[in-house]
């Protein structure tokens, strides 16, 4: 079972009444003025970058999926186990043969075989993966989909600037503006919004908080009522946007619908396309289940087939559309397992040796960055940490690593702190 920050999330709750405590207020308004002190420097580029709708969507899976039974089979060695290989699109490649769908579509794909760690705890590893630091101290680091909401994000936007599909890390010191907006039915409208008062009644609650506020403005609190005001105009704009449909798959074609499957994922996998379609630079989907410390080969027969058509519908979709080129699509989760099967038939966590998946964006198709000895327990050929990982996913989608946030004792922090570029993956 996979853990996560306990950072809260942002929703646009109302109540019935339309009424929010005056002691809740203060605390997002207290979360929104920190939020404001603590941006870092954008980019020169970030204008041109919004005005391209550069966006990324990651696809977790959750638990820590095995390397050989995905990207890095070994068939045929003492720690393949009952796993077969399955010859690809690319001669010379095989892939584990639960993927007969990214097989036939690997020269969209690009492979990292050769990501290795430290981290082999399901929390530790899942922040990590998620923000580029390892957890240390007090200090909460951002989400990346927060670091890129921020920087690629429009604060006027009327959708969320970051959108999560299941639960996920939080915004950390970047505050309550960056949070990622949770979705737990995907195709549907989030519940909070669904439940909604009608726009007019809506319109005129909104207008007597404005007056209501006023006065407590007038005693010296000015920017704080900016900052709370801001955060309802936030969920004012979304509720009332006519873009609030991309939630939604009414006006999907039955035959779309099938083809990303009809499980929560594949539909959330949907829900994502339509999302970056619409504007928003970053979307995060779940798939959780990988924790396989028994039984992994009827596990991962069983998880694969649902995720290998939802990515090779999702990769197909957004190439078809022309949203590729300038869409990220990175599959992975927080570690492997280990070479060895347990006695349980299965595989524990293994950080040293694990796999991913990366297209669009620039990413070159079809290749294979790195490469595992044959037992599968070190990195044999061009070892990628997840420093690389990051610069390297920010170079796709345009970011600037060495561009700073701001931490709330004032100190300057790279997006990324360390790590090279893998080149292997554009030239």
């Amino acid at each position: 079972m996979n853990s996560f920050s306990s950072e809260p999330c942002l929703h646009v709750n109302f109540a019935a009444d339309g009424r929010m405590s005056r002691r809740r207020l203060l605390q997002l308004s207290g979360s929104a003025l920190a939020a404001s002190s603590l941006l870092g420097r954008i980019s020169a580029q970030a204008a041109e970058l919004k005005r391209q709708q550069r966006s990324c969507i990651l696809v977790w899976l959750g638990g820590g999926p095995s390397q050989m039974e995905t990207w890095d089979p070994k068939p045929g060695t003492p720690n393949g186990g009952e796993t077969k290989g399955i010859s690809t699109a690319v001669s010379g490649v095989q892939i584990a043969e639960y993927w007969p769908k990214i097989a036939q579509g690997l020269k969209n794909w690009a492979v990292i075989r050769s990501m290795t760690n430290k981290e082999g705890s399901h929390e530790r590893a899942t922040y990590q993966l998620h923000t580029g630091r390892r957890p240390t101290g007090a200090l909460k680091f951002p989400n990346i989909g927060s670091v890129v909401a921020e920087q690629l994000g429009d604060r006027e936007a009327e959708l969320p600037n970051f959108v999560s599909v299941g639960q996920t890390i939080g915004s950390g010191f970047l505050g309550v503006h960056s949070q990622p907006f949770i979705v737990n039915r995907p195709g549907s409208l989030p519940d909070n919004v669904a439940s909604a008062v009608p726009p007019e009644r809506l319109k005129r609650r909104l207008a007597e908080l404005e007056r209501q506020n006023a006065s407590f403005a007038e005693l010296g609190a000015a920017h704080v009522v900016g900052e709370q005001q801001g955060l309802y105009a936030q969920g004012a704009r979304m509720m009332l946007s006519p873009k609030l449909k991309a939630f939604q798959l009414d006006d999907e074609s039955e035959k779309t619908r099938d083809a990303y499957g009809r499980s929560s994922f594949g539909q959330g996998l949907l829900v994502a396309r339509r999302l970056v379609e619409t504007g928003v630079p970053f979307v995060e989907v779940h798939r959780g289940g990988w924790d396989n410390h028994r039984n992994i080969f009827k596990s991962v027969s069983n998880l694969a087939g649902e995720v290998d058509q939802g990515l090779d519908a999702l990769v197909n979709d957004l190439s078809q559309r022309g949203l590729l080129e300038r869409n990220l699509v990175v599959c992975m989760g927080e570690f492997g397992r280990t070479p060895k099967v347990n006695a349980n038939t299965g595989r524990d966590h293994w950080p040293k040796t694990f796999s991913l998946l990366l297209a669009g964006a620039g990413i070159r198709g079809g290749r294979v960055i790195g490469k595992t000895t044959t037992d599968g327990t070190e990195v044999d050929q061009d070892p990628t940490s997840v420093e690389d990982l990051f610069q390297t996913v920010c170079h796709a989608i345009g970011l600037n690593p060495s561009d700073e946030l701001i931490s709330p004792s004032g100190r300057p922090l790279k997006i990324v702190d360390g790590g090279q570029l893998i080149t292997g993956l554009f030239s």
